[in-house]
């Protein structure tokens, strides 16, 4: 497949923290509120001191993880589990699902958010006895996984020591991972699993999504009629699940979940400060982000990252084979490294040519008894497959 266009979409798994602080700079919430979200989040040592690091911009690895357990590793509550229709929390295991990096300049110019397909074949970094190759999405898990082992056989035992270290490890494996494919720094990480979407669109009391199509699909619990509707979280998770049912498969599920987010970002906006409370209990329970991210300045930056100061975007794949009976994505990672700066290169803007002014004809008047009607708002929820 080529390079794949999309909508006005947005990015940011971790909307429920960094849109947060962006409307606290907004609406000029009150210092301890943010003092309180900023000590309350959960930190990660992921990105070491020495790592690479951009020069002139700020990008951001958004993960979002498949496990059906919570940041100590415990079971989601039945309740939770059963409105998230996704099966028992042993189930999803600890793939990143989404992948995003979200490149933000210095200079306050256009920002850039390239979705990176979950099921592209790659190297996988930080993995012993790696480099291997497998799923882009696997790097999390497997590292865990290893690291866990390597643990207990040094006698560890405690559950949520093991859980900590483990994603850790998962993290680092991961943004090592997209670092090299990419060929880009990951100066910082946010990280948020499954149950967010359902907490973040129930913090909100729901989302107005637009699907091109009627679908139905058992599998997520998705069941959606055309055209625009609110959906409560329960159906807001499964709109972001479902990938049975459309036209190019997981490649459509990256455009919900980027939809998602810009119905989200949109309520949030809506809202204004009446949403921050409920916003920033979902983050301190549900997110994960560096310890080098500093929020109030990043907040600062996205408050003005709104409609043609975003592009959003999803890298390339050359086509989609079936091994072993597992669907992956045959890619050219010369092509996507070319693609990948060619998207983070600065446009400058086209200058338009000089033209004689010609006068502008006057607008018709509207017919007798038919006062003029006002064209619609343009609205910023895209209509999605």
């Amino acid at each position: 497949m080529g390079w794949l266009r999309t909508s006005a979409l947005v990015v940011v798994r971790t909307t429920w923290i960094l849109v947060s602080v962006a409307l606290m700079v907004a609406a000029g919430v009150a210092w301890a509120t943010y003092q309180d979200l900023d000590e309350g989040v959960r930190r990660s040592k992921a990105i070491a001191p020495d790592a690479p690091r951009s020069v002139d911009a700020m990008n951001i690895l958004v993960m979002g993880l498949t496990t059906r357990l919570d940041l100590n590793g415990e079971p989601l509550p039945d309740a939770v589990l059963a409105q998230l229709q996704a099966g028992e929390s042993d189930r999803g295991g600890y793939n990143a699902n989404t992948l995003m990096l979200l490149h933000i300049p210095n200079d306050g110019s256009q920002a850039t958010a390239l979705s990176v397909p979950r099921d592209n074949f790659v190297d996988l970094q930080g993995i012993p006895g790696g480099p291997v190759r497998g799923k882009i999405k696997e790097a999390y898990g497997r590292a865990k996984i290893a690291e866990e082992t390597r643990l207990r056989a040094e006698g560890v035992q405690d559950t949520h020591e093991l859980e900590f270290l483990g994603r850790e490890a998962g993290r680092r494996a991961q943004v090592e991972t997209v670092r090299t494919f990419l060929d880009v720094p990951i100066d910082h990480i946010a990280e948020v699993s499954l149950a967010g979407f359902y907490y973040l669109a129930g913090a909100l009391g729901g989302i107005e999504v637009c699907v091109n199509n009627a679908t139905h699909d058992p599998m997520s619990g998705a069941n959606l009629v055309a055209g625009n509707q609110t959906l409560n979280a329960s159906q807001a998770l499964a709109f972001v699940r479902q990938r049975h049912g459309l036209k190019n498969g997981d490649l459509d599920r990256t455009r919900r979940q980027q939809a998602f987010i810009a119905a989200v970002m949109h309520k949030v906006r809506s809202q204004g400060a009446s949403a921050l409370p409920g916003l920033v209990d979902v983050a301190k329970q549900n997110v994960v982000v560096d310890e080098g991210i500093e929020l109030f300045d990043f907040a600062v930056r996205m408050s003005n990252l709104t409609g043609s100061r975003m592009r959003y975007l999803t890298l390339p794949i050359e086509d989609t084979q079936t091994v072993d009976g597992e669907s992956i994505n045959i890619v050219d990672t010369q092509k996507v490294r070319a693609k990948v700066a060619e998207s983070l290169t600065p446009q400058p803007t086209p200058r338009r040519p000089n033209k004689p002014e010609t006068p502008a004809a006057p607008a018709a008047a509207p017919p007798v008894n038919q006062p003029a009607v006002p064209p619609p708002p343009p609205t910023p929820i895209p209509c999605v497959d």
